[in-house]
């Protein structure tokens, strides 16, 4: 098995594993840890081992022909989106982001590009009203153990065919700023971000009271106009939701917060961080 170097990690930057290792190494197979696998070096290495087929999953760089040639049959990837949308190191992310109702797995034969190569096999599964890309990434992970295990099973039956490539939309990794939430846009679109960022890097925004993550949250209706991202009461004077807490007004509707967290404070109830915080309407997120 091939997979990234050991790394420091968590709080206190130990040298880490990545999980797959010592999986491996309890089930006896030996482990190859290369920096890099663009060093001269490796596809020689890789031959070496006379593998059939390699499968790589999520492995976080991209392979040069050698090394995905290595193998006698190449190499397939697993990737969570259905190909040719959302290439890239982020495809559940971004699908919930977007606000996709269906993604799924494809397998497919890699080739030097980003996603490119042609499909083996696909497939598709809704993506739930209120799933995360948490939950949707365990998911996912358990239809692609069954989509590999079925593309190895018929490879030699399974056609390939091309991806449309002038179809293809792309996936980037996410970075912390793709998780501030734009109080301009509609209440929809910002509880796909909220949900699209959970668990990292959080969908965030200032607040009166410091920085706040929000995550989880539902879209409510709402007609009336105000400032995008003003706390509001609805028009009989009680709260939107429970215990009458107030939502935020966004470009379309309202926002109601469930779970939030304040920086560096567990996570909470909205109504909880409202209290403690001594927000109530009128008060206004989002203002730098």
């Amino acid at each position: 098995m091939v997979t990234q170097p050991d790394r420091p990690a968590h709080r206190g930057q130990r040298v880490t594993p990545p999980p797959v290792k010592p999986a491996a190494l309890a089930a006896g197979i030996p482990v190859l840890q290369p920096p890099r696998l663009r060093d001269p070096e490796w596809p020689e290495r890789l031959a070496a081992l006379a593998a059939d087929v390699a499968v790589v999953v999520a492995f976080g760089q991209i392979l040069p022909k050698p090394v995905l040639d290595a193998p006698a049959r190449g190499s397939i990837n697993i990737h969570a989106s259905l190909l040719p949308k959302y290439r890239g190191a982020a495809p559940i992310q971004w699908a919930i982001i977007r606000g996709e109702t269906e993604t799924g797995i494809t397998t497919f034969q890699m080739d030097p590009g980003m996603d490119t190569g042609d499909v083996l096999l696909m497939r598709p599964t809704p993506i739930g009203a209120e799933e995360t890309a948490g939950e949707l990434s365990e998911r996912l992970a358990r239809l692609g153990a069954e989509a590999i295990v079925e593309t190895l099973d018929r490879l030699d039956a399974l056609a390939r065919w091309p991806q449309d490539h002038a179809a293809a939309t792309l996936a980037p990794r996410l970075k912390k700023s793709d998780g501030m939430i734009d109080w301009t846009r509609s209440a929809g679109q910002i509880v796909n971000l909220v949900r699209g960022c959970n668990p990292w890097p959080g969908a965030t925004t200032t607040t009166p009271a410091g920085t706040l993550t929000i995550w989880r949250a539902r879209a409510v209706r709402d007609a009336r106009h105000g400032a995008p991202g003003t706390l509001a009461w609805n028009p009989s004077g009680r709260g939107v939701a429970h215990d009458s807490a107030p939502a935020i007004m966004t470009g379309d509707g309202l926002l109601l917060p469930l779970e939030v967290q304040p920086e560096n404070r567990r996570a909470m109830a909205w109504s909880d961080y409202l209290h403690g915080a001594r927000l109530d309407a009128g008060a206004r997120l989002g203002v730098p």
